[in-house]
């Protein structure tokens, strides 16, 4: 059975890419500290380097404990949201520094975006929209500190236009509908696009 311990985050490539491509779907980069979450009543929590961050976010950890769907591996990153939704990693940097919840300390969201072990199950292997469709089955009901990160179809461009470059967001991770998801890899298959990135459809040559 694979365990939290047997997996390591996917990692990102950073290129330009045409937001009209198809076969791609896409999430808003949110930017914080990436983690791994095992869960099954009790809860574990790992950074991309293996740390144990379960202390650090005790809000989260407590969250995942009333998750009612066996034993899950999932992935995401924990932040600081603003009033607005942008994410602050200065203020989950100063959170994090101390590896631990303390008075008057910003309160931080898990934002989860995929599902590595699904009822003790190895689910890595499936493509990326059916693991995400079961994730947003468990993470159907809300929960304190835990955020499902859902995903656009389309409307990539637009949503550039209208909410990345006037909001300062980080940009835009791009996920190839049916990519697998392979630990610890720098794939392709998954890109970040910042707002720099971002290549105009119009402008786009191959």
């Amino acid at each position: 059975m694979v365990k939290l311990d047997d997996l390591q985050p996917m990692l990102l490539d950073e290129r330009p890419l045409n937001l009209d491509e198809p076969g791609w779907i896409y999430e808003l980069k949110m930017d914080g500290y990436r983690l791994l979450a095992e869960f099954d009543g009790t809860v574990h929590l790992r950074t991309r380097n293996g740390t144990d961050a379960t202390k650090w976010f005790p809000e989260v950890a407590q969250s995942l404990a009333l998750v009612k769907a066996g034993e899950c591996v999932v992935d995401g990153e924990v932040c600081v949201l603003d009033d607005l939704g942008r994410s602050d990693f200065n203020q989950l940097q100063d959170r994090a520094r101390r590896r631990r919840r303390y008075p008057g300390c910003p309160d931080v969201v898990y934002c989860i975006f995929d599902l590595l072990v699904h009822r003790g199950v190895d689910i890595t292997q499936q493509p990326l929209l059916k693991r995400k469709a079961a994730l947003a089955k468990i993470l159907k009901k809300p929960l304190p500190s835990i955020m499902y990160v859902g995903h656009f179809d389309t409307g990539a461009a637009q949503l550039f236009k209208e909410a990345v470059i006037p909001l300062k967001l980080e940009g835009l991770v791009a996920k190839r509908v049916d990519s697998v998801y392979r630990s610890g890899v720098r794939t392709s298959d998954w890109v970040k696009v910042k707002r720099k990135g971002a290549i105009p459809p119009e402008r786009f040559k191959r």
